[in-house]
């Protein structure tokens, strides 16, 4: 099921009562873990996300998150236990054993054959058509599939252990194991596997006899495996292969980097982009552009039809090729290349009016797959690496001014807080100090010297002698440093003094009163500006430019054609996930309505 690249839906925090109900639901799916097991899977104060994905086969699954990593998926109401949560209890599931071979067919896709699995002299786990099982591999406890048994127990004897034994859902090395920290695979000793121990010539003896028994076992399965499953890597008859396989590719991969790249090193930028704006030129007239579209305004025909023909990570800029106007590059097309006839209609204002549908250029030129921007627009860092929104953390900071009320707590000036230690330390000062109200215990807390120094400001002093229990929290955390923790997945957090600056989206007008929508501080939350100016160049077909920011070093400025920022919300909000109080000038984008 996740052999290939999933799509989030969305990412949210789950709530308390959801929290009790999943946990009341693992402990009926799962009854062979205690309550204290539960505890350490769905702790009450730890933080459980939620994440909704599509399967590449359009199937909704559901994800629960610890500690960045997948626990367990919800599929057609049925939880199922991932790997990472296999691992802390392997003895949640019954399993079926196999040989390490095997493990890279199901990795590929493949289902768990009979021939492959080894019988353990306790005989096989009691099981029914459609329970859930793991697939555990021969010397080692620790899961690396899970899945459902395909037939019940009492068939798989019956049939001498031929056919579907188990259908696979996730293994260890699919795009749900990656989505979490890509742990390797622990080693978890296996019992009936052990041997017990011999000293002398007869150890000796007896383990070359079990690694001769063992390779024998391998064969058997692998071939077994084979003449089961002829659908599956048939050119491939085990590991060695395999890895004979990727080594002719990656020296075939070689070969071609020496023999065909080496040329196009020495294009010059100006050289690649006149060959990308003729390969979109030539896929845009192939693939998009139809007889009964001509005339087509040439501006048209950029926007909508050669734009939309970009590769991924690419973008086309006229002005960084040797042509530098669109006009001259159509007339080099009309004259030199005979694909196209162009008309001047007015002053400037050009139309293609006919198009070589059988000139031999255009007849052989093959148009490549094109770019999935609901995918590419989940990427950043190019389009290397699934994005996934940092966590943000609100934090303060103890000032010299507040030091004496964080005294008696062992808080010093500059140390990290977040806002419920601030909200235990400044209650448990109040009730040290017997400073609560007592005719009105639940609303106000009298102020004592420390407090007064602490909080008020010198023209307050005579005339404020009691805070109300709110008032007393804000005005502590508005005379403190605040800081923000910012952590991405798969690195170490990062803590940063001062408020975090949102993503800032304007609209600015340029030269003939034309509108230009402006994105910055997208580095701050881990977004590649090119990726994020390429699929928005891609979803609106409009021009788009990266600027350097005036003041900031590292920092880069998106400028796009047009008022885009319902565009730009729907890519940050929906795709990317970033949530709206980080995002700025939401509010400015363009109100639908007739043109008077």
């Amino acid at each position: 099921m996740f052999t290939k690249a999933f799509r989030v839906k969305s990412n949210t925090v789950m709530k308390a009562s959801d929290r009790r109900k999943l946990k009341a639901d693992i402990a009926a799916a799962f009854p062979s873990l205690s309550s204290d097991e539960l505890t350490e899977l769905i702790p009450n104060k730890e933080e459980l996300n939620v994440v909704k994905i599509y399967a590449h086969k359009g199937d909704s699954v559901t994800l629960y998150f610890l500690q960045k990593n997948p626990l367990f998926f919800e599929l057609e109401k049925q939880l199922y236990p991932t790997v990472y949560m296999l691992w802390r209890f392997p003895a949640a599931l019954p399993t079926f054993r196999t040989w390490p071979p095997v493990l890279h067919k199901m990795i590929g896709g493949a289902d768990l054959m009979l021939p492959g699995v080894v019988v353990p002299s306790s005989g096989l786990p009691d099981l029914k058509k459609g329970d859930c099982c793991a697939v555990t591999i021969v010397n080692n406890r620790a899961p690396v599939a899970v899945g459902t048994a395909a037939v019940s127990s009492a068939e798989m004897l019956s049939v001498g252990m031929k056919g579907r034994g188990v259908c696979v859902l996730h293994t260890y090395m699919d795009h749900l194991w990656a989505f979490g920290e890509k742990s390797s695979l622990p080693t978890i000793p296996d019992p009936e596997s052990e041997q017990p121990v011999v000293h002398g010539e007869e150890c000796a003896a007896d383990e070359r006899e079990e690694e001769e028994e063992e390779e024998e076992g391998e064969q058997i399965a692998e071939q077994e495996q084979q003449q089961s499953e002829p659908d599956v890597d048939q050119s491939c008859s085990g590991v060695a292969k395999l890895h004979l396989a990727e080594q002719e590719e990656e020296e075939g991969g070689k070969a071609n980097e020496e023999g065909e790249e080496n040329p196009d090193d020495h294009k010059s930028p100006q050289e690649d982009m006149d060959s990308l704006f003729l390969q979109c030129f030539l896929c845009a007239l192939k693939s998009k552009v139809k007889k009964s579209e001509l005339p087509l305004l040439t501006s048209t025909f950029l926007r909508n039809h050669m734009f939309s023909c970009c590769p991924s990570g690419k973008q086309l800029d006229i002005k960084k090729s040797s042509y530098k106007k669109l006009s001259k590059f159509l007339q080099v097309m009309q004259q030199q290349h005979s694909l196209v006839r162009v008309k001047e209609l007015t002053k400037g204002v050009e139309s293609i009016i006919e198009v070589d549908w059988k000139n031999p250029e255009l007849r052989s030129f093959c148009v490549p797959k094109e770019t999935d921007l609901e995918a590419f627009s989940l990427l950043g860092g190019g389009g290397e690496t699934l994005y996934h929104p940092p966590e943000i953390t609100i934090l303060y900071s103890v000032s010299t001014r507040l030091e004496p009320l964080f005294q008696d707590a062992n808080k010093r000036k500059g140390m990290i807080l977040q806002p419920a230690e601030v909200r235990s330390i400044v209650t448990d000062y109040v009730k040290m100090n017997d400073l609560v109200d007592e005719n009105n215990k639940n609303s106000y807390v009298i102020i004592n010297p420390t407090l007064c120094d602490c909080l008020l400001e010198k023209s307050e002093y005579q005339d404020i002698i009691s805070f109300k229990w709110d008032d007393l929290f804000s005005r502590t955390l508005e005379r403190m440093q605040q800081c923000y923790q910012i952590v991405f997945p798969g690195q170490k957090p990062v803590i940063k003094k001062g408020h975090i600056e949102p993503i800032d989206i304007t609209v600015a007008s340029r030269g003939s009163n034309k509108k230009v929508t402006l994105i910055k501080n997208l580095e701050v939350y881990g977004l590649n500006p090119s990726a994020v100016a390429t699929a928005l160049q891609h979803q609106v077909q409009a021009s788009s430019v990266l600027q350097p920011v005036p003041g900031a070093k590292n920092n880069v400025l998106v400028q796009i054609q047009g008022n885009q920022i319902q565009q730009v919300g729907r890519l940050l909000l929906d795709h990317y996930q970033i949530p709206r109080k980080y995002i700025q000038g939401l509010d400015k984008a363009a109100k639908g309505g007739k043109k008077k």
